[in-house]
């Protein structure tokens, strides 16, 4: 996917302790993913979350910064190729609501 993309969007993080000596990176870049990929496909292309490939053992997301020559202090922490899709995205089918939500307990 990455290699026929017109564009793709390299997702940086910085690692702070922002309140109580505590970092929200993840939750901050994943928020900010989300809203990423929902604007995309608002816009009339597709997208795809790469993360975990990325920041594997092989450690693609360092070649990544070093191609970009990110400065010290940030990491690729996620790629998103965008563009058009080859064909049109089969959407897996839902539960019923019953299926994946309950009130005041766990009923899985």
């Amino acid at each position: 996917m990455c290699e026929t993309a017109p564009a793709l969007i390299v997702v940086l993080t910085q690692r702070i302790k922002a309140y109580r000596d505590r970092c929200f990176a993840v939750q901050d870049y994943s928020a900010a993913i989300e809203n990423m990929l929902l604007t995309i496909v608002e816009l009339g292309y597709q997208s795809c979350w790469y993360e975990g490939h990325i920041t594997g053992e092989d450690r693609i997301c360092d070649k990544i910064a070093d191609i970009l020559l990110v400065p010290e202090g940030y990491e690729v922490v996620c790629i998103l190729p965008v563009g058009e899709a080859e064909s049109t995205p089969v959407l897996p089918k839902k539960k019923v609501f019953e299926e994946r939500a309950w009130f005041n307990s766990f009923k899985g």
